[in-house]
């Protein structure tokens, strides 16, 4: 049984776009064209709120429910997953954490882990999930402009920024947790629950059937401007970063100019950002080169020379990690756009 829980302003686009993954799922097996492994009685699902009762989307419109959430009878075949409930900024995240159903919801998603269910959450609702205690000591990933706040709010727990859906296994625990990024992220964490209930071949099929590319990453969206942080050395670092970024320059330089040791300077910018300094420079180059490319004619190995790298391959490979394309297949998606 796949159980999604819909929490009051949860995104409607998420919840439906899970029941509409685990409903093809299930068509595609009743139809024959999957592997028979997958068995019918894993495909069954269930859309239940707290208490029963229909829930406010956070467009505000009424969503029916199946029933209440009862964990009575699930147990390590069955999955209860959570979509993100809308909440655009760091104040609105404290404000979702502080309701008493949210503390209800933390605290049955960790029985229900406890029980062997797999768990599972995407956007905003990842701060529940790790709320829940769950994810303590292992990996996770949230929506990309809500990093830095969940490294700060759960230092316990090591986050993969980048990454559209994370999966955690740790000894002693036989079903996974899974963590995705923002809301459409949802279909991608959907694709992989089915991968590991069903089969990889069925999560493929209906990857096909509906449309839905793979993904493994969210560096490709994320603006680093976006993520601004308080954090004084972080600040100043990422300052001079932006200021030499047409130069090669070390850690021990970026240390300095943010006054700390580079060893703290990289334990406060993960603390803030989810990320490596490096990681950081290295978002500002993409960053940089990616407005190069979308405004001027200047070649790919000139625009890697004022972002300061005297190897062009050395760049297309580092643009094409973080930006999740080619340096010329950003400059022609950005021609596009502007056509359009």
């Amino acid at each position: 049984m796949i159980v999604h829980l819909a929490l009051d302003g949860a995104a409607e686009s998420a919840l439906g776009v899970g029941v509409d993954i685990v409903g093809s799922a299930a068509r595609l097996v009743e139809a024959g064209l999957v592997d028979p492994a997958t068995r019918k009685a894993t495909l069954r699902q269930r859309v239940v709120s707290l208490d029963g009762l229909p829930v406010r989307s956070g467009a505000g419109r009424m969503i029916a429910v199946d029933g209440p959430l009862e964990l009575r009878g699930l147990g390590r075949s069955d999955v209860l997953v959570v979509p993100g409930v809308f909440a655009a900024t760091e104040s609105s995240i404290a404000q979702l954490l502080e309701r008493e159903e949210i503390s209800r919801a933390a605290a049955l998603l960790a029985q229900a882990s406890a029980k062997g269910m797999l768990v599972a959450a995407s956007c905003s609702a990842t701060f529940v999930l790790g709320s829940s205690g769950v994810l303590d000591g292992a990996e996770a990933t949230t929506t990309w402009w809500l990093a830095p706040a969940f490294a700060a709010r759960f230092p316990a727990i090591t986050l993969v920024a980048d990454r559209m859906v994370v999966v955690t296994e740790r000894g002693g625990r036989t079903s996974p947790v899974l963590t995705a990024g923002s809301a459409f992220a949802h279909a991608d964490l959907m694709l992989a629950i089915l991968a590991r209930i069903g089969t990889p071949s069925l999560a493929k099929l209906v990857a096909r059937y509906l449309l839905l590319d793979e993904r493994t990453s969210q560096t490709r969206y994320m603006i680093l401007e976006h993520l601004r942080v308080s954090d004084p050395a972080v600040q100043a670092a990422e300052r001079f970063a932006a200021a030499n970024l047409g130069r090669q320059f070390s850690m021990n330089e970026l240390a300095r100019a943010g006054a700390v040791s580079p060893r703290t300077l990289a334990r406060r910018v993960h603390a803030a950002l989810g990320m490596t300094p490096n990681e950081m420079v290295q978002r500002l180059r993409v960053t940089r080169a990616g407005h190069l490319l979308a405004t001027t004619r200047a070649s790919v190995e000139e625009v890697a020379g004022q972002v300061g790298y005297a190897d062009a391959a050395a760049f297309r490979r580092v643009f094409r990690r973080y930006a999740g394309e080619s340096p010329r297949g950003h400059r022609g998606a950005e021609e596009e756009s502007a056509l359009a």
